[in-house]
């Protein structure tokens, strides 16, 4: 089953939290603190794999969530890092950020490592907060959440040549004379459903064409099998159109010629100006040879005569392929764009309607680590806010004694002109 979109959830593993420890050895009179940082999370790591293509396995599983990393230990030993998680995707992968469409990512080449969700860092144990006026920490950080976002994923075959045509003209015929690939092949619109590759090595050096889905009039407005399959031809350097010269299948060539060009500038300008070469088909059939001259001189293109049915003819257009494969350049690709959480700077006191202050910005991300219940804890926050200039503000917002003063994920309280720890009377009053 061909699968070429999927939307899934990648989240980073949390770091593990610091420990809080003290050296207990014989003859060693007041061991210090000894507590171990914690781990880093997982990274999800996306990895090309040329063995895939199609995006199935995203319909089965649609969340991904790397290893936390382990809490710290004693004796200053630091928490294992949690593994990181592989998800495999074929090539020409596409990631956008689902929340704006913002293109993250174009995964082409087999074995490429992209990194879509980082681990979170771990945690500081209380070592890591000892000083000449503060010698026994008895509290140390949690460990960071790691990214987590909801990516869409969309899958553009990597071809060099795109067959394009009306539902019957006989691509799927031309590629699986030329390749190993085997399409459903029948005399009823619309045989092929989904896009198929082939490897063609018949002309010098080998090069790679796709078949997809016939077009008709108002595929861009969703008519037939619409377009949505006209991305797979966004990365190929040249496309090979196919007319039907059958007199007996009712069509004209030239308006079909028409009607496909029409929609390729619908759907957008890399197809619109791509390269292409007109090929009419069937001309093993009585009179379709006759019709030749006229459709090269309707159109106003060169045209290469063949029969996909009985090989007539394809040699002649497989070298022209092959001709102009060598002087057209590969299409360029879209530059990636870093996965980047928005990290504020700065911060702002609101009020909330209960009256409470919160307070928001780059200090929810230490408060995200701050082990809130431990009293030693909020008073380090609590003093960290007073250096970072947040007591201040709170000030002129003029807040009565005993105001909740909210960040992140926790609580102070606004007490005699600075921030306090929440007390037990102020939780009976909350």
């Amino acid at each position: 089953m061909f699968v070429d979109e999927a939307r899934i959830w990648v989240e980073g593993g949390r770091g593990g939290d610091g420990a809080v420890a003290f050296r207990r050895e014989k003859y060693v009179p007041r061991g210090g603190p000894a507590g171990g940082d914690g781990g880093r999370g997982g990274d999800v790591v996306f990895v090309v794999d040329p063995g895939l293509n199609t995006l199935l396995d995203f319909q089965h599983r649609r969340h991904f969530r790397a290893e936390n990393g382990a809490p710290g230990e004693g004796a200053n030993r630091a928490g294992r890092s949690g593994e990181d998680l592989e998800v495999r995707v074929p090539p020409g992968t596409r990631v956008f950020r689902e929340e704006d469409g913002t293109l993250l990512a174009d995964l082409t080449e087999p074995g490429t490592r992209w990194v879509a969700a980082r681990g979170g860092r771990g945690g500081k144990g209380n070592a890591r907060f000892k000083s000449s006026t503060h010698q026994t920490p008895r509290f140390a950080e949690r460990g960071e959440p790691g990214e987590a976002l909801w990516l869409r994923l969309e899958l553009v075959l990597l071809a060099d040549v795109g067959l394009v045509g009306f539902p019957n003209v006989g691509k799927s015929t031309l590629l699986t004379r030329w390749s190993a690939a085997r399409p459903e092949v029948a005399d009823y619109p619309f045989t092929t459903l989904t896009p198929h590759l082939g490897v063609v090595d018949r002309f010098d050096r080998p090069f790679v064409m796709a078949d997809v889905p016939g077009l008709i009039e108002g595929a861009h407005e969703g008519q037939g099998l619409g377009d949505r399959f006209l991305r797979h031809l966004s990365r190929t350097r040249l496309l090979v159109h196919l007319l039907d010269l059958s007199p007996y299948s009712g069509r004209d060539p030239v308006h079909d010629w028409h009607v496909v060009r029409r929609e390729l500038a619908a759907w957008g300008e890399p197809l619109a100006s791509r390269p292409e070469i007109v090929a009419v088909n069937k001309i093993d059939l009585p009179e379709a040879r006759d019709r030749v001259a006229a459709v090269a001189a309707a159109i106003g293109h060169p045209v290469f005569p063949i029969s996909a049915h009985t090989g007539e003819g394809l040699d002649a257009l497989g070298w022209a392929i092959r001709q102009a494969l060598d002087r057209l350049p590969p299409p360029p690709l879209a530059a990636p764009t870093p996965v980047v959480r928005p990290r504020p700077v700065g911060f702002a006191v609101v009020r909330e309607p209960d009256g409470a202050l919160r307070v928001v910005g780059d200090v929810e991300g230490r408060a995200q680590r701050t082990a809130w219940g431990n009293h030693d804890a909020e008073a380090f926050f609590a003093e960290y806010l007073r250096r970072r200039g947040v007591t201040a503000a709170l000030e002129a917002e003029a807040p009565e004694e005993g105001t909740p003063v909210r960040v992140g994920p926790g609580e102070l309280v606004w007490r005699g002109g600075g921030l306090v720890p929440v007390d037990a009377a102020d939780r009976a009053r909350l």
